[in-house]
């Protein structure tokens, strides 16, 4: 943690080297500033006055303070900054806390340090291209963006009713998978991020073996590149079920191991119980979704409230909590795996032969074999590749469940190859502004915790 004292400086040289450093290094407006330079209204609203009462009333409250009215003083308060180079931060988050010795008092996140710029890139790539940059989002999670984007894409060619049945149930066996990997990792970080060492080693174990199945799919164990408009980019490999059946044999013992290790120990269940509390009012207010929202005991997943592909022929609960705490976040993610189990196996007994990919020429390219054989099968792969398809006017937002919440996307198009305009509704983007309203009054040791709950991938939101 790098530390900078809140107190002045005692020479005017000192201060204004620092004035100088701040010029160079700060991020203007998004820093947290000492309470002294803070009117009562900005102050009400860092500490989220106006999610527990309204607006009028929290704006009266602060015409009634003085400005800068605190409970402390500047002198008797530290500003320290938590990353960006933090490990526990997930990626580069940085977080500035104002602390009263080991008490947070404010948090502010800062983000931009990966600044991707994904989302204008996109603007720049025809469609065909587009799952190439998507993907890369969350690179955790990559075949739930590239499902989301195909589905837009889809949506706005008109050709979403038309998708094969095979290539439906191949798309919700493999984002169900990415969500058990997913979920698998953050097993493995959160129990690292507080002392678990050993459930690294474990969850990182698990992990491995889903990638693995990924990698003789897609042939990359991340950054697929593999759900494409229309379809799959290829069909499932021989043997692919019983490689299926290897995971979902091998994963109950192992998740029994980790509730031993961690759900019923003392000590695990101290760091969390209580930890990192949201109530269902702040979530909602704070567009939080996923494990998040769910752990206020609020049971909303788009799966079930707002089914699509074939999630309303699956059966599977949907998993809640009831403190908003760090331990429901850990929990239920952690029986997630199980119920995305329970749908994989649905998937198998339910899955049809056929075509992975939609029969239209305007979209699919011709069989590699073609290619060999037909100058206009050559010419028909060639131009789809690097002009693209072109997609009529409009726009169109599709939504999904992601291992984080709802993730969303937006496409404007303008009848061209490319996107007119492009964006993401990324799940850890929103779910980070928690991050105040969790930590407030929490300790400095507990800040990790909430954090690792979170479980944000920077990647989408420095997209």
């Amino acid at each position: 943690m790098a530390m900078t004292d809140s107190t002045p400086t005692g020479s005017t040289h000192a201060g204004d080297t620092q004035a100088a450093l701040l010029y160079l290094t700060g991020e203007g407006g998004q820093e947290l500033r000492p309470r002294s330079e803070l009117t009562a209204k900005e102050l009400m609203r860092e500490v989220g006055a106006v999610l527990r009462i309204s607006e009028a009333d929290a704006a009266k409250l602060s015409a009634d303070a003085p400005v800068g009215a605190t409970e402390f003083h500047d002198d008797q308060t530290m500003i320290i900054n938590m990353g960006p180079q933090h490990p526990s931060t997930h990626g580069v988050l940085r977080l500035m806390l104002e602390l009263q010795g080991e008490t947070v008092l404010r948090c502010k996140p800062i983000i931009g340090y990966l600044h991707t710029g994904m989302e204008k890139t996109g603007e720049t790539l025809t469609y065909m291209q587009g799952g190439t940059n998507v993907t890369r989002m969350d690179y955790v999670s990559p075949l739930n963006n590239e499902l989301v984007f195909s589905m837009a894409v889809e949506k706005l060619l008109g050709i979403d009713g038309d998708i094969p049945e095979r290539a439906v149930w191949m798309r919700m066996l493999l984002s169900e998978l990415n969500r058990m990997s997913s979920h698998l990792l953050f097993m493995a970080t959160n129990g690292m991020d507080l002392g678990a060492v050993s459930m690294m080693l474990y969850g990182w174990r698990e992990r491995e073996e889903v990638l693995r199945f990924f990698q003789k799919v897609t042939g990359l164990r991340m950054n697929h590149n593999f759900i494409r408009p229309g379809g799959l980019a290829a069909d499932l490999p021989a043997g692919w079920r019983d490689d299926v059946l290897a995971i979902l044999d091998m994963l109950p013992p192992r998740l029994a191991e980790y509730d031993t290790l961690m759900t019923g120990q003392p000590i695990w269940r101290d760091r969390l119980q209580g930890v990192g509390v949201i109530t269902p009012q702040e979530a909602m207010a704070l567009g939080a979704t996923g494990p998040i929202l769910r752990s206020t005991g609020l049971a909303w997943d788009l799966r079930r409230d707002m089914p699509y592909l074939h999630y309303d022929q699956m059966e599977f609960d949907v998993i809640v909590g009831m403190y908003g705490d760090c331990f429901d976040r850990f929990a239920i993610r952690l029986n997630e795996i199980r119920e995305s189990m329970k749908i994989v196996r649905q998937i198998l007994d339910r899955m049809p032969s056929g075509d992975y990919r939609i029969q239209n020429k305007k979209v699919t390219p011709p069989p590699r074999a073609r290619i060999d054989e037909s100058m206009e099968a050559l010419i028909h792969h060639f131009k789809i590749f690097t002009e693209g398809f072109k997609v009529p006017e409009g726009e169109v937002y599709v939504a999904i469940e992601s291992p984080r919440g709802e993730i969303g996307c937006y496409i404007a198009s303008d009848g061209s190859p490319k996107p007119y305009r492009m964006h993401v509704r990324a799940p850890s983007f929103v779910n980070i502004q928690t991050l105040p309203h969790m930590m407030r009054n929490c300790l400095v040791a507990d800040a990790v915790a909430i954090i690792s709950s979170v479980d944000p991938v920077l990647g989408e939101v420095d997209r």
